[in-house]
């Protein structure tokens, strides 16, 4: 055989167990043949969570049957990487984190920023000052001041910024990013955090100057800001803080004012993420934004929500991908997700957890680099929020009893923020039934993770083919598995 660097670098490939990408195709992941794979499996009829419910082996593969459930995969067809999967530490989360026993505090940093005993956390978003979820509406400066030179962080110390800190130690690193809801009032033509309204003209400039001393303000308390959001929700009135920019107006703030002040600042380096709102009408504000060369050059991309006022998610998740094509330059990520209308009879209620499956797998398999969950703690009654809006998050804590509650959803999050990490790389994945939905992702250790969903009511045979190998599985009714391998 005559020996080629191409035949040295597959031969090196196979070796160190990696799959070998070469123009459009791949080396055959033949040399999985006898190799394992772990199977960790959560499912509606039994009570343990992520757990390692079977070990595969891998066969040689043969030609699959019309009448059998298949999932496919082809680490050599490689798409976006993964900059992480996390949760919001709100007020609200901090407020309730601060009410928790040492032990019971201990347990919850564990469980979700730990990637051994826990699932693994890599990111975070936070507000730029008050939301919903605070005990109430606030900024970090004197009412009235333009100069912005009473501006502090005095309010973030007793609880946000020591549960930000705790969550990076036990992370190692954690990607943070920030959202504002609200100009303060003196700055909005409505006068008030609550209700819309817009940005006054005359401080455009000042408020673009507050992003940069909350930037520069997390930092010197030790929490590196990876990058903000424009402005949360831009096209939602709300009784809470909120303030509206239609897309013409986000693009100018951007270009004129945002994105140049953080340049002058010293914040080049930050990013930047337009839209912060809901799937619908993303398309719309990708190409009033990115469509303006002087403005999308200080956008790093864009930042979507799951909420969906008109139903039908699913046609939802096209416009993701319409982005996605239309822009392939600029980066996506869910930035907020969480299950409204809190009942505290609801914790264990499947669909709830369903529903963040189902999503994260559509958004990844659209082109999402980032997924992020809303409130990463939350009392007994959904809160606190100072308008009522209580929602529910992935683990709540009853503050009379002291004890946590995980959630369903908290474990389907877990099988992808646990077994597909920072830098990954996302990989074809598809399936020949619409009775799954399937994704993977290669991390950077040469592992796959593939991420297996079945919302019906009956368990299901399938088989999953990856190259020329191939292992028959099952999966429970109401289940998520990810096989490793």
């Amino acid at each position: 055989m005559k020996i080629t660097p191409l035949t040295l670098a597959v031969c090196a490939a196979v070796l160190s167990g990696r799959t070998y990408a070469h123009g459009a195709g791949a080396a055959p992941a033949a040399f999985l043949e006898g190799k394992t794979i772990s199977v960790y499996t959560t499912a509606k009829e039994v009570a343990a969570r992520m757990a390692l419910s079977d070990t595969l082996t891998f066969e040689p593969s043969r030609q699959p049957l019309e009448a059998e459930v298949s999932v496919f995969v082809n680490p050599g067809k490689r798409f976006q990487t993964l900059l992480g999967i996390g949760g919001a530490i709100t007020d609200a989360s901090a407020e309730v984190f601060s009410k928790l026993s040492p032990v019971k505090q201990n347990e919850f940093i564990a469980a979700y920023y730990n990637k051994d005993s826990g699932i693994g956390y890599s990111l975070a978003r936070t507000t730029i000052h008050s939301s919903d979820f605070s005990t109430g509406s606030y900024t970090y400066i004197a009412d009235g001041d333009k100069a912005l030179s009473t501006f502090s962080l005095a309010h973030e110390r007793q609880y946000r910024i020591p549960l930000i800190k705790k969550a990076i130690a036990a992370a190692g690193q954690l990607t943070l990013f920030a959202s504002p809801w609200s100009a303060p009032a003196f700055m909005k033509d409505n006068h008030d955090m609550l209700g819309g309204g817009k940005l006054l003209p005359e401080y455009r400039d000042a408020w673009a100057r507050y992003f940069v001393k909350f930037i520069k303000g997390y930092e010197a308390e030790g929490i590196p800001v990876w990058g903000v959001t424009l402005q949360n929700e831009p096209m939602a009135v709300q009784r809470w803080e909120s303030m509206i920019f239609t897309a013409e107006e986000e693009r100018d703030f951007l270009r004129d004012h945002l994105g140049p002040v953080m340049h002058a600042s010293g914040l080049a380096d930050k990013k930047i993420l337009v839209w912060d709102h809901n799937r619908d009408l993303m398309s719309h504000r990708a190409s009033v934004i990115f469509g303006d060369p002087r403005a999308a050059r200080y956008a790093w991309g864009m930042g979507f929500h799951w909420y969906e006022s008109w139903g039908g998610s699913e046609a939802m998740y096209a416009n993701v991908e319409d982005v996605h094509q239309a822009y392939p330059e600029k980066h996506l990520m869910l930035t907020e997700a969480t299950v409204e209308k809190f009942d505290p009879e609801r914790y264990q209620y499947w669909p709830n957890a369903e529903r963040y499956g189902s999503a994260m797998i559509n958004d990844f398999n659209r082109g999402s680099v980032a997924w992020t969950d809303w409130n990463v703690l939350l009392d007994e009654r959904g809160g606190p929020n100072h308008v009522d809006n209580f929602c529910f998050a992935p683990i709540h804590a009853d503050t009379r009893t002291g004890e946590l509650i995980y959630t369903p959803s908290y474990a389907y999050i877990g099988h992808f923020s646990k077994f597909i990490r920072p830098r990954a790389q996302r990989v074809s994945s598809t399936t020949s039934r619409s009775s799954l939905l399937t994704t993977s992702f290669r991390n950077r250790d040469g592992r796959v993770a593939t991420v297996v969903m079945n919302q019906g009511d009956q368990d299901i045979a399938y088989t999953l083919h990856v190259g020329q190998v191939q292992a028959k599985a099952r999966i429970p009714a109401h289940a998520i598995q990810t096989l490793v391998y």
